[in-house]
């Protein structure tokens, strides 16, 4: 099967299409036919390494110590090939989308090999696959994330980051469960934001959002260090009295089936809309990593890997 593998650790030329071995389900496993794949922040980061000096010997380690022993990609959509002997729960031609909680990658191939317990659940009717990889991975963190910071009917509630794949997400599901939403973001990007339900968004290019004289219930950063957002002492000043300020960067979030399975219910009834930046096929790869790099992504950058 064709399969993106990376070579090195390195610049976005390191990942090479080429021709690998076709994974075989164990008992417990399932054998899905990738017909898209997300490619991430967390994809781009680690075949970089771009990360803290301890972390990056701590990743060799577990990952690779040259380069990266398997498939990177953490995020699919497809049909269920074959399923292991002890699989009860989905079987040849179910559609589904996950996420790969145990970080053992292999998205960005023809096919991947994940366990049945694995994040997994049916891909709504009306998604192309396209549009179901572009949910898990920001929708996630979003539910992670909101839900540590209470997100709750009638607060204000400002994101920064918005127009990226986690921010997409935190303004449709903060916006679902009643909040007023104020996207921050470049300017290019606020009609996007304001499509997803924001009342109001802030171009941080021209404008401190800090220093505008709302207060908000919970600050939301979705970006984390790599974007270089405000500092908690900054926004502290736009914070409500008892006001929460909540970064992606403040703990690894905890992500679980019952929210996979929420985050279908909801994107299939409209109330959360994948937003797909660009689409690559799999032999272009290298271009789509390239494109992650730059940090301007709107939503998701996903990979077609087969029709």
């Amino acid at each position: 099967m064709k399969a993106a593998v990376a070579k090195a650790y390195g610049p976005p030329e390191v990942v090479q299409v080429r021709e690998v071995r076709k994974p075989r389900p164990g008992r417990n496993d399932i054998l899905i036919r990738v017909r898209a794949a997300a490619l991430t922040t967390s994809d781009t980061r680690i075949r970089g390494l771009q990360y803290p000096p301890r972390l990056r010997v701590l990743l060799r380690a577990v990952i690779g110590l040259r380069a990266p022993r398997s498939v990177l990609g953490l995020v699919l959509s497809g049909e269920v090939e074959s399923v292991g002997s002890d699989v009860t729960t989905l079987e040849p031609g179910d559609e589904v989308f996950g996420f790969d909680s145990r970080f053992k990658f292999g998205a960005h191939a023809e096919y991947a090999c994940w366990p049945a317990n694995d994040l997994l659940t049916r891909k709504p009717a009306g998604l192309s696959h396209e549009e179901a990889a572009a949910i898990p991975y920001g929708g996630l963190m979003a539910m992670f994330f909101l839900r540590r910071a209470g997100v709750k009917g009638g607060q204000r509630v400002a994101v920064f980051g918005a127009s990226g794949a986690n921010g997409t997400s935190m303004v449709q599901l903060a916006r679902h469960v009643g909040a007023t939403v104020t996207g921050i973001c470049s300017g290019r990007n606020c009609e996007l934001v304001r499509s997803l339900g924001a009342a109001a968004c802030i171009d941080y290019t021209v404008e401190d959002f800090t220093a505008s004289g709302v207060s908000y219930d919970v600050v939301l950063d979705a970006v984390g260090r790599l974007k270089n957002p405000p500092s908690r002492e900054v926004v502290a000043k736009a914070l409500a009295p008892g006001g929460v300020y909540v970064s992606v960067d403040e703990t690894m979030p905890r992500f679980t089936q019952t929210d996979l399975d929420e985050l279908a219910r909801l994107a299939a009834q409209g109330a959360l809309k994948p937003v797909v930046d660009r689409a690559y096929p799999l032999e272009r790869i290298a271009e789509a990593h390239a494109y992650v790099d730059q940090g301007h992504k709107r939503g998701n950058v996903i990979i077609t890997v087969s029709s």
